[in-house]
């Protein structure tokens, strides 16, 4: 009995595709957290190009995708790969240090930037996203990071910690918000040109 095996074979064309552009997203989270510089706001969590990287991540390679994408940014750094920012590494930043919620975050906020981008979890042209879905998509990424970030950093840095969350958002969280909204116009520079040249 004669099977066909062309559809499979598309498939796993497909899923390896995608597979090597999540690998690909999660170097280039990790080449970003080289570009790293205290913020004179805050102390214990420094300035990087990490959430760039997020942002893209999400956006190009959609909510499933972009979410494997910083899962395998986080296994890589868990077990020594030094992607983390300044090129630290360890299971330990992911439990122990106050950066731990920002980095947890990373796969959520992919995934919620990726279903507001692409209003769904299809992957759909994002030569057709209009500008203000693309920035109302990393202004919600960017809540999902500052949360997460805000209660990973008072749980490390304050006894009791939920007594201290708004002192956390502040020195953790608002004192980015600026180098965010560059990202954020980054972001969209990135992938609007990219549009453009593939036009």
């Amino acid at each position: 009995m004669a099977t066909n095996t062309e559809s499979v074979d598309l498939v796993g064309d497909e899923a390896a595709t995608n597979l090597a552009r999540a690998a690909l997203f999660a170097a280039l989270v990790g080449a970003f957290a080289y570009v790293s510089f205290p913020n004179p706001l805050s102390a214990g969590v420094p300035i990087t190009l990490q959430v760039l990287g997020v942002f893209l991540a999400g956006i190009m390679l959609g909510p499933v995708w972009g979410s494997l994408s910083m899962v395998l940014y986080l296994a890589a750094g868990a077990v020594g790969a030094p992607v983390f920012s300044g090129g630290t590494a360890g299971l330990s930043y992911l439990i122990a240090s106050p950066t731990l919620g920002f980095l947890w975050s990373y796969p959520f906020a992919a995934a919620v930037i990726g279903l507001v981008a692409h209003r769904g979890t299809s992957l759909s042209d994002v030569d057709a996203v209009p500008t203000p879905v693309l920035v109302g998509a990393m202004v919600v990424g960017t809540a999902i990071i500052y949360g997460f970030g805000t209660v990973g950093f008072a749980v490390i840095q304050y006894d009791p910690w939920y007594a201290s969350l708004w002192q956390a958002f502040v020195v953790s969280s608002l004192a980015f918000v600026p180098v965010e909204a560059v990202k954020i116009a980054a972001a969209v520079g990135i992938v609007k040109n990219d549009a453009i040249a593939a036009a």
